[in-house]
């Protein structure tokens, strides 16, 4: 099981990604704009800057749901490497067949 602490803080971020993300992609878009002057393109690079780091999506970080486990995380399940073979040795998950011999 993963830190509580480390858990909560990646919440934050996911929310705070989306509290954000309407801002930031409207700068985003003035500061890539090839036809806006210099001047603007700078003034949205000034105002992105100045918004707080972890409203970035590149912050967050993939955790398994069950362990919070941030490695070997398996994205279309959600769960992590350990979770889904317990999971799949107590036949909780469709179609998976653990083997053993």
């Amino acid at each position: 099981m993963a830190k509580t602490s480390a858990i909560n803080r990646n919440n934050k971020r996911r929310k705070m990604v989306a509290q954000f993300a309407e801002r930031r992609a409207a700068l985003k878009d003035t500061a890539n704009d090839q036809s806006a002057s210099m001047e603007e393109r700078f003034q949205a690079r000034l105002k992105l800057a100045e918004l707080p780091r972890n409203s970035s999506k590149v912050r967050i970080r993939n955790r398994c749901e069950i362990t919070g486990r941030p490695r070997a995380y398996y994205r279309k399940l959600k769960v992590s490497r350990i979770a889904l073979r317990e999971l799949g040795s107590a036949g909780l998950i469709p179609g998976l067949v653990k083997s053993s011999w």
